[in-house]
């Protein structure tokens, strides 16, 4: 998600070690495929190693979405993403206590939905034009459903046929479902949140300082809805349906849940 509120401008940074993979995050792919080996050649306990290599995976598209923003933003005339970190796909350059470890935390530990929670601090008033900064906004999610069809195309591909490696492709279903809930709930017109950050340049402003009231509470709105049963019934019934396209079965993502959340 970004901050659809923007921050003081920095002066443009030409040195490229600013824009150069941070080693945190070659850190998580390492992580990510040497899991994802390991559930493959069952090395270790499935359960163990579904959890690292989903847990990974999330941290991957987290960096991923926070660096779509910001690499939308930088071609869009905003140069202090770079001073700020934001191109260097380093989690922590993204860090909020509350958004980006206790929610996103909480969700997928509660309910099994990812939920992308870093921020980049975009400088609105640099970028060119309202349709750039609708883009700087749809960066992220749009990232997000890269990611998901990316994870979810090889298990409707290969998985069918390959048993014998069942709780790896559970794990990358879910992983791929992760990414499809991240979009959704992004993607939602609620102050604080990606979806609103599209409309933003757009509406008037007395709506505006509305939103700038409601964005604090933006996710404890969320979560509130999702608890909802009726509510909650219709977003999972169209995250499914969407996984469904790939002809991947609900009972497999739930298998990957289930390894996932191996405690429960």
């Amino acid at each position: 998600m970004s901050d659809i509120w923007g921050s003081p401008a920095r002066p443009h940074v030409t040195n490229r070690a600013l824009f150069r993979p941070s080693p945190i995050f070659l850190g998580i792919v390492a992580v990510f495929a040497v899991s994802g080996w390991a559930l493959w050649t069952e090395r270790i306990e499935a359960e163990y190693a579904a959890f690292l290599f989903v847990l990974a995976g999330w941290l991957l598209s987290l960096c991923l979405h926070e660096y779509a923003h910001a690499v939308v933003a930088y071609r869009g005339g905003d140069h202090s993403v770079a001073a700020q970190g934001y191109l260097t796909l380093d989690p922590f350059k993204y860090t909020h206590a509350v958004y980006s470890i206790a929610l996103p935390l909480l969700f997928v530990l509660l309910g099994g939905i990812g939920l992308p929670g870093g921020a980049v601090f975009i400088n609105r008033s640099a970028l060119r034009g309202r349709v750039r900064e609708s883009l700087v906004s749809a960066a992220g999610p749009l990232t997000n459903i890269g990611f998901a069809v990316v994870t979810l195309l090889p298990v409707a591909t290969f998985g069918p046929g390959d048993p014998e490696h069942l709780p790896f492709w559970a794990a990358l279903s879910f992983l791929g479902f992760l990414q499809v809930t991240a979009s959704l709930l992004n993607l939602l017109p609620v102050p604080g949140l990606d979806g609103f950050g599209i409309l933003e340049p757009w509406l008037p402003d007395n709506w505006l300082r509305t939103a700038v009231k409601v964005a604090p509470f933006g996710f404890i709105i969320l979560f509130g809805l999702l608890l909802i049963p009726t509510i909650n019934r219709a977003f999972f019934s169209v995250v499914y349906g969407f996984v469904e396209l790939f002809d991947i079965p609900a009972d497999l993502v739930r298998f990957g849940d289930q390894l996932f959340r191996f405690w429960l």
